[in-house]
């Protein structure tokens, strides 16, 4: 059996390093990014290594790339690692587009990988430590927006569940990686029969250039990291561990369930409060 992985967001940060971390676990690795010149440059550096990568340039919002996309991986062979770390994050694009790309987009991927997933197939999607800050008691009328990204009218309708305050590109975030979260509890029954899995990892502060962007636009970022367990910053590879693992068969029970990687920020202010 010929093994086939997909890392998105590929070309640089944690998508890189998650795709340095299958390399030797998986026999085709498909690389995908949005940017040319980054995932072209990644892939040739894994090639480098003797390994076996394509560069696939994509949108992740594009159902007919995503339909290549998946065409491809058939063809190469057998699905059997995900790692879904395309995404962007409130400096880079305003409300709509956030979460079109941070939520939508996963379940676009998803859908799209879905007829592809048998026994040992594993995904792994990127959340954020931002989806457990702010309100997070329960609200029926969001959740109930949530649960379908792919409804045709899903942007308009939880503006109109959560209300103004979403049009703020940190909240967008927020509720994207929320979004995330929920939507990788459903997905891990609706592929759990098969015997595949799907979790999701949610980042705390990673020193990678877009986490260094958000530090620069959100100083509150310092203060979080110098309260945490650790008082650092995360490295992308210390992710791309949590990750491979994850994906790996000594994970062959964990699916459906959010790994928080934050570096004790969190527990920092629990202790604190």
């Amino acid at each position: 059996m010929t093994t086939v992985g997909i890392v998105t967001g590929a070309g640089r940060g944690m998508g890189l390093e998650c795709a340095r971390s299958l390399v030797g676990r998986v026999d085709r690795l498909l690389l995908v990014d949005l940017d040319e010149r980054t995932v072209t440059g990644a892939a040739g550096e894994l090639a480098g290594r003797g390994a076996f990568v394509e560069p696939f340039v994509l949108d992740i919002t594009d159902r007919d790339g995503l339909a290549r996309l998946a065409a491809r991986a058939r063809e190469l062979g057998t699905l059997r690692a995900v790692a879904h770390a395309a995404g962007i994050s409130p400096t880079m694009a305003g409300w709509r587009r956030i979460l079109t790309v941070d939520l939508v987009g996963t379940a676009l991927l998803a859908e799209a990988l879905r007829p592809l997933a048998t026994r040992g197939t594993a995904m792994v999607c990127f959340a954020s430590m931002a989806a457990m800050f702010g309100d997070t008691e329960p609200r029926p009328e969001v959740e109930a927006v949530l649960a379908d990204p792919l409804d045709g009218h899903f942007v308009e309708r939880i503006r109109e569940a959560v209300g103004p305050e979403i049009e703020d590109p940190g909240m967008a975030y927020t509720w994207a990686k929320r979004g995330v979260h929920r939507f990788v509890q459903r997905e891990a029954v609706r592929v759990g029969p098969v015997g595949a899995r799907v979790c999701s990892v949610s980042p705390g502060i990673v020193a990678t250039p877009q986490g260094k962007q958000e530090a620069e636009h959100h100083p509150s970022m310092k203060a979080l990291v110098e309260r945490s367990a650790l008082g650092r910053e995360g490295r992308p590879e210390e992710l791309a561990a949590v990750v491979a693992f994850l994906l790996s068969d000594e994970a062959s029970f964990l699916t459906g369930v959010d790994v928080l990687v934050d570096g004790g920020v969190r527990a920092g202010l629990a202790a604190r409060a």
